[in-house]
């Protein structure tokens, strides 16, 4: 008995060996071309295998190939009456009465499989799929419609159905299945949102708006149309509405504030300071203080209440104080801590550089700076802005030590070579040019983009005026305007300024001149004073170093504090026409695209 055992199973195993070598065979042929060859092993395989239709279905395709409709329909209607529940050979059949011009005998098929077509999910699915493989995309949407009713659950082949939709090109009802689909099974909403991002263009988000606002006040215990409906209000960039349903479903379930607070994270990305800092605001009204998210909107909410009166050219310093006292009330709250030390961070610039307030500035920043377990990073950052506020001040000795403190902590880190660029600015404020140049020459090569660009520019420009009279005048008057601007003394930098012209009138560092008079028009909000002078520039000093960099902060100009997108968008063509070696080259023609239109 054993032994008939164990010869049995040589032999169940040498045929199951035959037949993956004869499948292997079959599909080489078939893969080929050889469809005679192929489609006789394929016959041979499902003769063995009765039960693999996938052998059979091979077999039809050769003989379609072969062009041998004859045999096809034959072994066609023989299958049909042995398996009588396999549907689909229903479809192939009427497939070839199609091949063979027969059109009314091939739709007698078509209804013959959705007549016959059991209550089983999967053979409705193999169906639709049959339908789908010879394009019969409406016979495939009249399948699952059958398969519902069958199965008595309307929404049960929706997700398929939409597919079907969009690729028949019936944008209203392909989201309407979509919607149908989510009603069925939520978990599928990523999905299809990266199918609406995929093939959406904008008169379709207005449908599937105009749809979802239906579904919200039909179906109010669906909280998934809210959550779309906010979703599409972010793709159209409304904040604002995107918002005002998250808050109802926030409202409505009780929960945390998390898809709030994303809404005011998504917001503030986008520059909408308004939303971003009504929906932090929200949370920190609304939710108690063990929220997650309670501490974060508060910081968040400041945030982007600054963020939004600077993005007014017109801002008041009473609006500043406003937000001052918001940021101290906080404090109040929280506490001078290692937790609030970004919070102070800004305190502090807002006095130094908002109120003007300097010495209640480095006040700020000091008693920060006494706590304990600080953050070495936010620490260092912090001393970088002490060492501003003492420049700012006119002491240049505790400015210079806090600089050389952070450098020698962090070495060649990107904070320490921001260290040793305000050491070596300040070097060069104070006319030890020499010096300066060295330490600009080494950072030249930071691994900051942003430090690198700037030392390469001021060593080139210490370079190009050192020595252009002996006395080295025109390169101090110019340094010690630059300090005066850095002090926000703008008038004594003007004055220095002109001293430089009147002494050296056919100075080449007179676009320089021009170039810096505009910028602190710039930050006096004085815009189209500054303008007219980025214009000077361009008409008269065209050939100069500053003139590409003049060029770009015109069309900033006009682009976002002038409201004149058009001069914009011709200056940024300019700009990366003319001077194709600028550093602005770039983004210039990456904005001059957006400007005209074009989706990058």
């Amino acid at each position: 008995m054993k032994n008939y055992s164990i010869l049995l199973f040589f032999l169940f195993g040498f045929s199951f060996n035959l037949i993956g070598q004869e499948y292997k065979l079959a599909q080489q042929y078939y893969n080929d071309g050889e469809f005679e060859k192929a489609a006789t092993l394929y016959k041979k395989l499902y003769d063995k295998q009765k039960n693999n239709e996938y052998y059979f279905g091979r077999y039809v395709n050769c003989l379609i190939y072969l062009e041998s409709l004859d045999q096809a329909e034959k072994d066609l209607k023989s299958i049909l009456k042995e398996k009588s529940k396999s549907v689909n050979w229903y479809v192939v059949l009427g497939n070839i009465y199609e091949l063979q011009f027969k059109q009314e005998k091939a739709e007698k098929q078509y209804i013959l499989a959705l007549e016959k077509l059991p209550k089983e999910r999967h053979q409705v699915i193999r169906l639709a799929q049959e339908f789908v493989r010879i394009t019969k995309y409406d016979w495939a949407v009249k399948t699952y419609s059958k398969g519902a009713e069958l199965l008595k659950d309307k929404n049960i082949f929706a997700y398929y159905e939409a597919d079907l939709q969009r690729r028949m090109g019936n944008t209203k009802e392909m989201i309407t299945a979509y919607l149908n689909a989510i009603e069925y099974q939520e978990n599928r909403m990523s999905s299809i949102q990266t199918i609406f991002q995929r093939f959406f263009s904008d008169s379709d988000y207005q449908e599937l708006q105009s749809q979802l606002y239906q579904r919200v006040q039909s179906n109010t215990d669906i909280y998934a149309f809210n959550e779309m409906l906010a979703w599409v209000f972010i793709q159209r960039k409304d904040y604002r509405n995107a918002l005002r349903q998250m808050i109802a479903i926030d409202k409505r379930n009780d929960e945390d504030g998390a898809r709030v607070f994303n809404i005011g994270q998504v917001a503030a990305e986008d520059a909408d300071w308004e939303v971003a800092s009504k929906a932090f605001e929200y949370i920190v009204t609304e939710k108690s203080q063990f929220s997650p998210y309670f501490f974060d909107a508060q910081k968040y909410n400041l945030y982007s209440k600054r963020k939004k009166i600077e993005a007014n050219p017109n801002y008041s310093k009473e609006e500043i104080e406003t937000l001052v006292g918001q940021y101290y009330e906080f404090l109040n709250k929280l506490g001078f801590n290692a937790r609030t030390i970004y919070i102070i961070t800004e305190l502090a610039e807002l006095e130094a550089l908002y109120l003007n307030d300097l010495p209640k500035a480095i006040q700020t920043l000091n008693s920060l700076l006494e706590l304990q377990g600080l953050n070495p990073q936010a620490e260092a950052e912090a001393k970088l802005s002490l060492a501003d506020y003492y420049l700012m001040s006119g002491e240049i000795w505790e400015s210079t030590l806090l600089y050389s403190q952070v450098d020698k902590d962090f070495g060649q880190g990107i904070i320490g070579h921001e260290a040793r660029f305000r050491n070596a600015r300040l070097s060069y404020f104070n006319g030890d040019f020499t010096w300066a140049q060295a330490q600009f020459d080494v950072l030249k090569n930071s691994t900051s983009k942003l430090i690198s660009n700037d030392a390469l520019d001021l060593s080139v420009f210490i370079m190009d005026n050192l020595g252009l009279d002996t006395t080295e005048q025109s390169l101090k008057l110019f340094a010690d305007a630059e300090m005066l601007i850095f002090q926000n003394r703008y008038e004594d930098a003007n004055t220095s300024f002109d001293q430089l012209l009147q002494q050296f009138p056919s100075h080449s560092l007179q676009d320089d001149v021009l170039y810096f008079k505009a910028g602190m028009l710039e930050k006096q909000q004085e815009y189209k004073a500054a303008a007219a002078i980025y214009e000077k520039i361009l008409a008269d000093h065209i050939e100069e170093i500053r003139a590409d960099n003049a060029m770009y902060k015109l069309a900033e100009l006009y682009e976002n504090k002038l409201n004149d997108p058009e001069k914009a968008k011709g200056l940024y063509e300019r700009l990366f026409l003319e001077f194709t070696g600028s550093v602005f080259a770039l983004e210039a023609r990456e904005k001059y695209r957006a400007l005209r239109g074009d989706n990058i």
